[in-house]
């Protein structure tokens, strides 16, 4: 089984910031569960050079353990600092900035937190300096860093390096955010975007006041947005380019939806159309399209395309929050990443 590396990890920064109750053993247990799920990620796919699950969840499995304070082996944050100097992050179709970005709150957070000895700490922050380098250089004209999602975690380095003040580069993310705020419909994204809106990175959590925190966790039931009238039509197309598909043109329609169906409603209106998915804190993932399941062992993994032309461009957001346009073509592609 693939471990819960990310999970794991984004669940223990949640429950640090929402002031647990003062037992600490249920969360003993599951901190030694993540410190088990970092080494099974990397033993389990040590001859292909990078972690079982993904570098992204590697970085938040480290960052969480040094938010609870809890020391690491110092080969287990050497990989990760091997693995940026040697720009492993990056894959096919996206961005690496998401992944640079929790990878630097890592780094930081064992410096802060003087988990990690004088000569690894120095590594750790000029590797920071690289990686707030490399996302000035990223930003697009319109403030955007990466993606829109990727930018609050961007700017959570800023934050947690103590240079958003001067830097013109987090100025212009946060003006491009504030317009774009409507993207964030998922927990999994607002978890990313409210501390930046606060002034806050993730290292925050590791010295939160807990006795002067109000007791304001409560849950948010969102409306689901409403259908507009008539109908879109959108080409539906399958591709699998990978050499193990015996074909690789699996589905090409024209599939009828109400007028503002997202995706995932799109996909359950189409004819002699299968597929499963798995939810996230980020949304529904597509695992399954047709029968042929993305195999992350394999890094194998659907990728989302969409807009008026063709072959289209990746879409930042996931199935259950994209409302594609009539007569647009949305391609469902299993990539390698």
């Amino acid at each position: 089984a693939m471990p819960e590396t990310g999970r794991l990890a984004l669940y223990l920064l949640g429950l640090r910031a929402t002031c647990p109750p003062p037992d600490p053993h249920p969360q003993v247990s599951l901190v030694t569960w993540l410190k088990y799920f970092l080494e099974k990620d990397w033993a389990g796919s040590r001859r292909h050079g990078h972690p079982l699950t993904s570098y992204f969840q590697y970085s938040l499995g480290v960052l969480a353990l040094c938010v609870h304070r809890k020391r690491v082996r110092e080969e287990v944050v050497q990989r990760l600092l091997v693995a940026e100097q040697h720009r492993r992050f990056e894959h096919a179709g996206g961005s690496a900035v998401d992944t640079e970005a929790v990878a630097a709150l890592a780094f930081t957070c064992l410096q802060r937190e003087h988990l990690v000895g004088a000569k690894l700490a120095a590594e750790l922050r000029a590797a920071v300096r690289k990686i707030r380098a490399r996302m000035e250089q990223a930003q697009s004209r319109d403030g955007i860093i990466g993606n829109i999602f990727s930018t609050p975690l961007a700017m959570q380095v800023f934050i947690a390096t103590d240079t958003c003040g001067t830097q013109q580069a987090y100025g212009r993310a946060m003006a491009a955010l504030l317009q774009h705020l409507d993207a964030f419909t998922s927990a999994g994204s607002v978890a990313q975007a409210l501390p930046v809106l606060h002034g806050r990175s993730y290292l925050d959590i590791a010295s939160m006041q807990c006795h002067q925190e109000l007791d304001t966790l409560t849950p948010v039931y969102m409306e689901p947005l409403p259908l507009g009238p008539g109908n879109v039509t959108v080409r539906l197309v399958v591709q699998c380019p990978l050499p193990a598909c015996p074909q690789h043109l699996l589905y090409d329609r024209a599939v009828p939806a109400p007028a503002g169906a997202s995706l995932l409603e799109l996909l359950r209106e189409a004819q002699n159309f299968t597929f499963e998915s798995q939810d996230t804190a980020m949304g529904p993932l597509l695992t399954a399209v047709l029968g042929q399941a993305a195999r992350p062992q394999e890094r194998h993994y659907w990728q989302l395309l969409g807009g008026l032309g063709t072959p289209g461009t990746p879409l930042q957001m996931g199935i259950a929050e994209y409302r594609p346009k009539d007569g647009e073509t949305v391609t469902l592609r299993l990539s390698k990443w």
